[in-house]
């Protein structure tokens, strides 16, 4: 991925991700690439793949299962991942 000089890393990433999601590339309830997956896919930094997550997560669009992974929440809309 070629990445805009004028945007975060992460931001960038995450509408990677919101656009899979939306896409249904990632359906409700399937698990998104972990922080280090990533790290692979888009080299980038650790730390940048956990603002990925955090920022989709405040949005509602993903959750987290500790020892499970993140998840695409049921509703995206309303972010809860119970439907």
């Amino acid at each position: 991925m070629e990445f805009a000089p004028d945007q975060p890393r992460w931001r960038q990433v995450a509408a990677v991700l919101r656009q899979r999601v939306a896409d249904g590339t990632y359906a409700a309830g399937t698990r998104i690439p972990s922080v280090i997956q990533l790290q692979e896919e888009f080299g980038i930094a650790g730390a940048t793949g956990q603002k990925v997550h955090r920022a989709l997560r405040e949005e509602g669009l993903i959750y987290t299962e500790p020892g499970l992974g993140s998840f695409v929440a049921k509703s995206p809309e309303g972010g809860s991942p119970t439907g």
